[in-house]
């Protein structure tokens, strides 16, 4: 396998453990993993030597609104964020949080996010983000489960944290807004015995006291996440200074070895959530190099307004924006008229042959570039070199539609909290690891264990079994949760729970989730992540669900179909009605049931995989109705509960 390195041979099952097989490194660290980055043993250390060396590159951005309206980006410069993040620090200590204590951090992206964050890093105080997109319940158990001293809380987000003062009170005693708090807010906080400011107030409690940094370790806790969770409560991942700095460390050493690197020119859009690890050890990586993170106003609708404005050079995505930009993409180029359809069309075929045998994307159709597929690089800004897409797979035409349209390095990532995000990710100009996650980071030990019961052996020929990683990214720990640390940490070895495939070209193939199992009544196993990723090939739809239990012989899914394509398919068969109307009806469902079975026969599924009936859900699964973690994993206990009737309905007309 051309971009890995043997490094162990691979075991046979023994002693109740199955096999698994060899141990693989990324070639790029053939001779050993990047050494550390001298003189930063903490994630302060990446702030403030950057601020150190580049104390008037602009370092943070939000855009000026003025009478309602988004006008340019203004900046703060590394030495200005550098002093508000040294008064912060101050103002925290004032409130008696020492060394070790817990801070919360609550809303979305901004410049305060970021200052609340490095003021914690100052004190070896550990971060513990609250998920933007989480209700009162998550909330309140985050608060007590970490036992937060202090939250620094978004300005709309504090009616949520004073929903849960009744608990949380007995840890926090301070709440710092990050913009204005009302009279009503002030003395409802008063009354539970706290303290509650706004963002200047509280930057000037500390201007009398001088606190002395303490000495921060590389084994030092620095931030605890708390994972979304497809079940039950959220669990509190320990990551520490050591994981972010190797994971920043092996990352540039990658970009290094494919001539991708990040200077201090480069610009970054921020509104992926820093309550995730993705995004957070993206903008690590952007502070260590002295470059420029902007902020999105919030709002999805204007975040391809904010990237035009910003002009950012790295561009991070979750599948489904990209998949947004896909579908705007489509209906654009077919509503655009006959000739410009075609033109599109002949250009993207020209190129992607070229691609595919082996030209660079800036070098396969130079004049295409220029003459057509300049509008979609400049809907991006203009200046986008990288788009990387982590947290969920990525679909394979969307990916490579993207690699040829958008004049950009189109990059499938795969991480966990756990493992410090990064683990694995695809290289640029090679078609061959579409539909991959690539190759392992230069950081980390990868090995594949079997899975027998679902008949996933690691010492195949066609290697595949539960990923396992192993190296200084990894988490330290479940907080307060040795229990489960034990269940998944054996060996040093960090088992994902996520089944992979290698491919020839040592890349890694996602292919299934190692507890999404259950079986049929005619005692028949179904993998049903595997399922959905073959159904998911149905270009007719957005998201299915598969369902499926021991009562019944036969497997039922919900579908969220793409509104546009099923628009078509009723225009093409005289068929008339609104969206929600389409989905009603009992040809739509037929047919989008028919495209299923046709690409599960090409699949070569078994006749227990193939699905019998579908509901069509004009309204896409959401967080707000809990049915999607914010990572966009499906929540399949809370799909059910929601879908519960409609199953049943499926189950009862189908027999």
């Amino acid at each position: 396998m051309k971009h890995l390195i043997e490094v162990e041979k691979g075991r046979e099952a023994a002693d109740g453990r199955p096999s698994a097989g060899p141990v693989y490194r990324s070639a790029f660290a053939k001779d050993g993993f990047p050494p550390p980055i001298p003189g930063v043993d903490s994630c302060w250390d990446v702030f403030r030597s950057s601020a150190e060396r580049h104390p008037e590159n602009r370092m943070l951005g939000r855009r000026e609104v003025v009478d309602g309206k988004a006008g340019e980006y203004v900046w703060t410069t590394y030495k200005e964020v550098y002093d508000t993040v040294i008064k912060a620090g101050a103002s925290i200590r004032s409130r008696g949080v020492e060394q070790g204590g817990r801070c919360g951090i609550y809303g979305a992206n901004c410049p305060e996010w970021v200052i609340s964050m490095e003021a914690c890093n100052a004190h070896g105080i550990y971060c513990v983000p609250l998920y933007d997109t989480l209700g009162a319940g998550a909330v309140e158990f985050i608060l007590c489960h970490a036992e937060v001293q202090i939250a620094f809380v978004e300005e709309k987000k504090i009616a949520e944290v004073l929903k849960t003062l009744q608990n949380s009170s007995k840890f926090l005693r301070t709440i710092v807004s990050f913009g204005k708090v009302t009279l009503e807010q002030r003395e409802a906080v008063e009354k539970s015995g706290l303290a509650i400011f706004e963002w200047d107030e509280f930057l000037l409690l500390g201007c009398n006291n001088h606190f002395d940094l303490p000495v921060k370790k590389k084994d030092d806790i620095c931030t605890i996440m708390y994972t979304s969770g497809t079940t039950g409560d959220p669990k509190g991942v320990m990551i520490s200074n050591n994981s972010i700095i190797t994971l920043i460390s092996g990352v540039d050493h990658l970009l290094n070895c494919v001539h991708e690197q990040l200077h201090e020119g480069d610009v970054y859009m921020s509104y992926l959530p820093l309550a995730h690890i993705f995004d957070r050890v993206i903008e690590e990586l952007f502070i260590f190099h002295g470059a420029s993170i902007g902020f999105w106003r919030g709002d999805v609708k204007l975040l391809v307004e904010d990237i035009g404005e910003l002009k950012p050079s790295i561009f991070c995505a979750v599948p489904r924006v990209l998949d947004r930009i896909y579908t705007g993409l489509q209906t654009k180029i077919s509503s655009g008229g006959m000739l410009r359809e075609t033109l599109f069309n002949v250009s993207f075929k020209y190129k992607l042959h070229n691609m595919m045998r082996g030209n660079k994307h800036d070098e396969a159709a130079t004049i295409c570039d220029k003459f057509v597929f300049n509008k979609v690089k400049h809907g991006l800004g203009g200046k986008v070199r990288v788009i990387l897409s982590g947290a969920a797979p990525l679909a394979t035409h969307v990916e490579q539609y993207l690699r040829v349209v958008t004049c950009a390095h189109v990059l499938q990532g795969y991480g966990l909290t756990e493992t410090c995000a990064g683990t694995f990710v695809s290289l640029p100009n090679d078609l061959s690891m579409l539909g991959t996650v690539g190759p392992p980071v230069p950081n980390v030990n990868v090995r594949l264990e079997s899975v027998p019961e679902m008949g996933y052996d690691a010492l195949s020929e066609v290697p595949r079994g539960e990923i396992c990683i192993k190296g200084n990214t990894l988490f330290s720990g479940y907080y307060k949760r040795e229990d489960l640390t034990e269940e998944v940490m054996v060996d040093g070895w960090f088992h994902t729970g996520d089944v992979g495939e290698w491919q020839l070209d040592g890349s890694m193939k996602i292919i299934d989730r190692k507890k999404n199992i259950f079986k049929l009544s005619q005692g028949e196993y179904v993998a049903v992540e595997n399922l959905e990723n073959i159904y998911a090939l149905v270009s007719d739809i957005d998201s299915i669900w598969v369902y499926g239990n021991s009562f019944e012989s036969f497997l039922v899914a919900i579908i969220n179909p793409s509104k546009q394509a099923l628009e078509h398919w009723a225009e093409l068969n005289g068929i008339t009605g609104d969206f929600a109307t389409l989905c009603e009806n009992p040809k739509a469902k037929e047919y989008i049931l028919g495209e299923l079975t046709r690409i599960g026969r090409d699949k070569k599924l078994k006749g227990f995989e193939l699905i019998k009936a579908v509901h069509l859900d004009p309204v896409p699964f959401d967080m707000e109705r809990d049915l999607l973690t914010p990572t966009y994993k499906k929540k399949r206990p809370q799909l059910l509960k929601h879908y519960q009737s409609v199953i049943d309905d499926l189950y009862k007309s189908s027999k």
